[in-house]
């Protein structure tokens, strides 16, 4: 290949395909039509000598030499968008997307506050909530595939912290909130106290948007030789209510999300028999971002609207 003569055009191509994993969505991302892309990606392959994507059933997937070469192009592509871009961000003409990564209850309570700043302000941007997948979402950040992640991430924050002033990643601290136990209401141990027997010995719904049946309060029951019995597993705050509220299964819940279930009143809470330790609701973002004034206005929208904070900011080190 030779890289005189290559058109980065088509890298911005093959970025948005890759992101989107879908020709027809990249091409709307991009303002161009469905063959344009096409034909872009045609000749980038051409120009590589290589193979870059293959056909997927609902769309397309990278070639091993694809999967190599995008993390390079994505890095590059953002250094040279930050070098190019306007020192001060405008928020009432400037149109992109920012993609946030996060759970439902986050959404629920973050994203209501977030808006009614924006359109107070009349900002023009679009915003773009994403699931989460696992607990440690500083590759997705890495890739490019979010802007930010907002949630509960202990330990990819005690990572950040350790690699200090080299780690890829950064994080700034928006509210802090604790565990307690909901069941409904005429539950057998609804009247209380909930001993830490009863409590392992009943049947829980656990909350976990990567899927795994062990989550934090799993980690302190280990920590005291304790088990309990997950009878269901499922990624979504809400579901976890109304599964309560029609059995006699307990589930786990940090306080502040409770509101956002829609059942609060329906729902006795009883503090926990054990102490998993706080829940912080963490923005995480990528260390190349802490150049971009339109990256660094969004967290102050985020830290501004965040609730109430354990902390006006806490940054890693080194930001």
């Amino acid at each position: 290949m030779n890289f005189r003569t290559l058109d980065l055009n088509l890298l911005r191509v093959f970025d948005a395909v890759m992101a989107e994993g879908n020709i027809t969505r990249a091409a709307e991302r991009l303002s161009m039509t469905q063959p344009s892309v096409s034909n872009a990606l045609k000749r980038l392959r051409d120009a590589t000598g290589e193979d870059l994507l293959t056909r997927a059933p609902r769309g397309v997937k990278p070639t091993t030499f694809g999967e190599a070469l995008w993390p390079q192009v994505r890095e590059a592509l953002g250094q040279l968008r930050q070098a190019l871009e306007p020192g001060q961000y405008d928020p009432t003409t400037d149109t992109r997307v920012f993609r946030l990564a996060m759970v439902d209850a986050v959404a629920a309570t973050r994203m209501p506050p977030l808006m009614t700043r924006l359109e107070a302000i009349g900002a023009q941007a679009r915003i773009e909530v994403r699931p989460l997948v696992n607990r440690d979402p500083r590759d997705a950040l890495a890739h490019g595939d979010v802007d930010f992640a907002l949630g509960h991430f202990p330990e990819s924050v005690a990572a950040i912290v350790a690699e200090g002033a080299g780690a890829s990643a950064r994080y700034r601290r928006l509210s802090e909130t604790h565990y307690i136990c909901a069941m409904r209401r005429g539950h057998p141990l609804a009247a209380g106290p909930l001993t830490l027997d009863a409590f392992c010995a009943a049947g829980h719904v656990l909350v976990s948007f990567s899927g795994r049946a062990h989550g934090f309060v799993d980690q302190a029951l280990a920590s005291l030789n304790r088990s309990r019995r997950v009878a269901l597993t499922v990624n979504q705050f809400f579901t976890a209510a109304r599964v309560v509220l029609a059995t006699d299964l307990l589930t786990v819940l940090p306080e502040g999300f409770l509101h956002v279930t829609g059942h609060a009143e329906q729902l006795v809470t009883l503090p926990l028999p054990l102490a998993p330790g706080a829940v912080f609701v963490d923005a995480l973002w990528h260390v190349r971002n802490d150049r971009s004034s339109a990256h660094q206005w969004l967290l102050q929208m985020l830290t501004e609207t965040g609730g109430q904070a354990a902390s006006p900011s806490a940054p890693a080190p080194g930001l």
